[in-house]
């Protein structure tokens, strides 16, 4: 309730409550973080007395009788500074005005939503101001507010009454003259906020946050013809909520047209994703897999969300991160509930389980129309991968619940696909070979270099298959997902080399023979290494460098100093594995039999490590050094 001041003559000085006046500076200062918001604010305010209005007709005609077509007028006045939004809805009486303007978060629409719970759904307007607030937006860009309104229907109750206030804790109620039912709100605007009065500044407010309202949003707009200029009234708004559409009802150009306007390219959807939801949940949603990534991802933080959150035609949330898991945000479109409850400035979603629900559903349709694009349209299916797999990695490692779906829809190059050519997990896991318990891989930056690693030299001699990871996003992958179907993944430069009986043997065996040769070359390079050992793992090449089962990778090191972050990486020393059937190792093995201090032993030793540094992509610290002994070995050639 408010307090009267003064009354005479039917006008009325009321103050806010005290708390209230608190709340109203709390509205104006930090509620709303954008300033046009207010225009949303009192369009939607404006549409909800209209569907008001029209839902009351219904048990009674005669409220619209003579003026049966609604719409919302938007008035600049340059001149007064001034701007009008004005609807022809249910209008407001003087008790009216004052329980809802001058109490705030006492909203009428709230009031009225409240007795029609025993209403036929089917006829219940869809109504979204439910906390009444958002017309005190107004005082963000106004230092004066006047709301004119006349109630809807004849008699006593159709007396016209004005509302004014400044917003620093009084307001007055009077009587007024006005034909027609309706409201008119006036904002007397402050000097930094004229923009607000420019045609193109509105109609970039009303086509961001209003184009889809059902109602016409009109503006007489300066128009020019044969050297004469004329005001002529606009439509605004574009009234075509596309998604509340049946399917076979939207034309195709139509649809298309729809996508470029909210993903903002010029090309075609990849796939177009339909959603009503009804029941508990009540929403619709309009979606797009597009064919490419945008080109906005390079120019600066990529976006979080790519879906927008309507709430009855009104744009409540641009790029909604709460309506879909993160690694979807290539996903283009909107979504619409007709029910979800929010937050007083509407910016903010609550945390509200029916969220929650939409989430589900908006996340479970996306990923079944990509399982059947892969099944059903496999070549579409990898070009949709190329563009977005990392994006699906990234939530095999993050989403647990949606992870075994994730992980079927994962495609990767391997050393028995082509190039540019892919196999699945599933694939890889049946064509097993009967002894193999583990998931081969390695890492590194092309296939190319991959492919040609002397760590697959010996399992590609034995036809087992491993999968190249060539993206920054892999390893980040497989320690997240560690299995799949109950088969460990396995680093192919990582841990001892794997063996059966008989080559274990033989290492054992050989071992003993190049034991001089090992504590040779761990002492030389004791700074470089953790240890020197022999290895079954090559077949052609002499050295290479592994690390241990829980240690990170050589290529992971490298990714980590990519992206300035190096100085996070504790020193580690690999191993070093020696082929023992290279006639560099024999001829070396020679060298210490002979002279265990003999200077080419570190010289030679060095260089296998170097070419061991070299193989696994890394830099040698020392290319001076390197080219020196490489030199050296070449003289002695002559």
């Amino acid at each position: 309730m408010a307090e009267t001041v003064h009354a005479a003559d039917h006008s009325e000085r009321l103050e806010f409550r005290t708390e209230l006046k608190q709340l109203l500076d709390l509205i104006i200062h930090s509620l709303y973080t954008k300033k046009e918001i207010f225009l949303r604010e009192l369009i939607s305010n404006a549409a909800d007395a209209i569907d008001r209005l029209r839902f009351e007709a219904l048990k009674d005609p005669s409220l619209i009788a003579g003026a049966p077509d609604f719409r919302i007028e938007l008035i600049p006045d340059e001149a007064g500074g001034t701007l009008t939004i004005r609807d022809n809805g249910i209008g407001m009486t003087r008790e009216g005005i004052v329980e809802n303007l001058g109490t705030i978060a006492r909203s009428g629409t709230r009031s009225f939503l409240e007795s029609l719970k025993q209403a036929n759904a089917a006829q219940r307007p869809e109504l979204i101001g439910q906390f009444g607030v958002g017309f005190y937006a107004s005082f963000m860009v106004a230092d004066k507010v006047t709301v004119l309104s006349r109630a809807a229907g004849a008699g006593a109750e159709a007396q016209a009454v004005r509302w004014q206030s400044d917003g620093e804790g009084s307001f007055e109620v009077s009587d007024a003259d006005k034909p027609n039912r309706g409201t008119d709100v006036t904002l007397h605007l402050r000097d930094d906020a004229k923009e607000f009065l420019s045609e193109w500044r509105l109609k970039e407010i009303v086509k961001q946050y209003s184009d889809y309202i059902e109602h016409p949003i009109v503006m007489e707009v300066e128009r020019e013809e044969d050297g004469t200029k004329s005001k002529q009234a606009e439509t605004l708004n574009s009234r075509q909520a596309i998604w509340l559409r049946p399917k076979n009802e939207v034309k195709e150009d139509e649809m298309k047209s729809f996508y470029r306007s909210i993903a903002r390219e010029d090309g075609d959807p990849l796939k177009t994703i339909h959603l009503a939801a009804e029941g508990v949940t009540e929403f619709r949603a309009l979606m797009f897999i597009p064919s490419q990534r945008a080109w906005d991802w390079m120019a600066g933080p990529e976006r979080k969300s790519g879906l927008d959150l309507y709430v009855r035609r009104v744009l409540i949330q641009h790029e909604c991160e709460q309506l879909a898991p993160p690694y979807l945000r290539f996903v283009r479109g909107v979504v619409d509930s007709a029910d979800l409850p929010l937050n007083v400035s509407r910016e903010t979603l609550q945390h509200n389980p029916l969220l929650a629900k939409i989430k589900s559903n908006v996340t479970n349709r996306v990923l079944k129309t990509l399982e059947e694009m892969k099944s059903s349209e496999y070549e579409t299916y990898v070009k949709f991968f190329r563009e977005f797999g990392e994006y699906l990695k990234e939530g095999t490692v993050n989403d647990y619940a949606n992870r075994p779906r994730l992980a079927d829809l994962l495609l990767f190059e391997s050393t028995l696909s082509k190039p540019g050519e892919f196999t699945t997990l599933g694939r890889y896991v049946e064509s097993m070979k009967p002894d193999q318990k583990q998931i081969l891989y390695l890492a590194g930056d092309t296939r190319g270099m991959l492919e040609n690693s002397p760590y697959l030299e010996a399992i590609k001699a034995s036809g087992q298959e491993v999968l190249l990871l060539s993206d920054p996003i892999d390893e980040y992958l497989v320690s997240g997902l560690m299995q799949y179907k109950e088969k460990p993944f396995r680093a192919a430069d990582r841990g001892d080399s794997p063996t059966d009986e008989a080559q274990a043997e033989k290492l054992k065996e050989a071992t003993k023979s190049y034991k001089p040769l090992l504590e040779a070359l761990q002492s030389r390079l004791s700074e470089e290494i953790k240890e020197t050992r022999l290895s079954a793992r090559l077949n052609q090449s002499a050295a290479v460098l592994v690390a241990d089962d829980q240690a990170m990778s050589a290529h992971m090191e490298r990714l980590m100093q990519r992206m300035g972050r190096g100085s996070e990486i504790p020193p580690s020393k690999r191993i070093l594995e020696l082929n023992p059937d290279h006639p560099a190792m024999a001829a070396l093995k020679t060298i210490v039999e002979k002279d265990p201090s003999d200077p080419r032993v570190e010289s030679l030793g060095r260089l296998l490590y170097d070419q061991a540094v070299i193989a696994e992509g890394s830099r040698v610290i020392d290319p001076a050094a390197f080219a020196r002994r490489i030199n050296e070995l070449i003289a002695k050639q002559s």
